[in-house]
């Protein structure tokens, strides 16, 4: 065995859906790679923890979803610590973004010796993301999924909610200020991406990817909720930007501003509304990521299916 080198500061969301998995496999597999995980108390909050125990560790190793994530990231930009992903969410869209495996055992195979990375995070009315901000038909999403529903469904809970939105989703009217314009369209859903998956299997842009310094926009500006079922390959691979009814564009700031206050869904949580004001901070933090190089290109499909359905059973609470 390794002598000891490195502490993580190792932090489980036991609320996420694979969170009351057994640890004590990733503990000895941390240790055997000169890793000591310090443990807070269970439930404590991880953004206290981290800001308390900042000093304690070299990084933080965050077990959980991308809201989990989501409800760190702040904390993590104040630490300056580098971040190690243990994926145990539902979706794990952050992880797929950086190629990491999904079975929590490999992912913490990886964490001994892997490099960390300069990734850049999503803002929006001082709230950080990872993956995509959304207004209209997702923030609704978000709203209608559960805690209970995530844990018995896994990513087909995303399909059976969608199924119960499409039924009461409604156009909408969005204006966008970005680069020097203004325009104003109706839509039914706005997305402004940071990185490249979010949803349970959808892609913001095929191209994207969480450092690359720049947002990416787009308009669903659909006439009847039945196109977006012919608009769903599309938005699986990121090329819903091609369709004559979709508006998608790059920049690194925007304004979106409605009618009345809208929900926004960060990362899967409902976290603040419209008016809105996002910005994209460039390589503000470090996370433990394969080389670039690595990660799945825009149509490597069996190497994003082996991340997706891992050969080794991830456990279940």
């Amino acid at each position: 065995m390794r002598p000891v080198q490195r502490r993580g500061l190792l932090i489980c969301n036991a609320k996420a859906r694979n969170g009351g998995c057994d640890l004590d496999e990733v503990r000895g597999i941390l240790r055997s790679g000169g890793i000591e995980p310090v443990e807070p108390a269970p439930d404590a909050d991880c953004r206290e923890v981290i800001r308390t125990r900042a000093r304690e560790v070299d990084f933080v190793i965050l077990g959980g979803g991308d809201g989990t994530l989501n409800m760190a990231a702040p904390a993590l930009v104040e630490s300056g610590l580098p971040l190690a992903i243990l994926p145990l969410g539902t979706a794990n869209d952050l992880a797929r973004s950086l190629g990491l495996p999904l079975d929590p055992v490999a992912a913490a195979r990886f964490i001994p010796t892997a490099e960390a990375r300069p990734v850049d995070l999503g803002w929006v009315n001082g709230h950080y993301y990872f993956n995509v901000a959304s207004i209209g038909f997702s923030a609704e999403l978000a709203g209608e999924l559960t805690a209970d529903s995530k844990k018995a469904w896994g990513v087909l809970g995303y399909g059976v909610a969608a199924i119960r939105v499409l039924r009461r989703v409604r156009p909408f009217t969005v204006t966008i200020e970005h680069d020097g314009t203004v325009e104003k369209v109706t839509t039914i859903q706005v997305s402004v991406g940071n990185g490249r998956h979010y949803g349970g299997g959808m892609t913001v842009e095929e191209t994207a990817t969480v450092d690359d310094g720049k947002l990416d926009f787009y308009s669903l500006e659909v006439a009847h909720w039945w196109r977006l079922i012919a608009l769903l390959p599309a938005l699986r691979r990121g090329t819903q930007g091609r369709a004559a009814d979709v508006r998608a564009f790059q920049t690194r700031e925007i304004k979106l501003s409605t009618r009345r206050p809208r929900p926004i869904n960060t990362d899967g949580e409902l976290t603040t509304h419209t008016p809105a004001h996002f910005k994209v901070f460039p390589k503000i933090l470090r996370v433990f990521a394969p080389d670039p190089a690595a990660r799945p290109g825009p149509f490597d499909l069996a190497a994003l299916g082996s991340r997706l359905f891992p050969t080794s059973e991830t456990p279940r609470s």
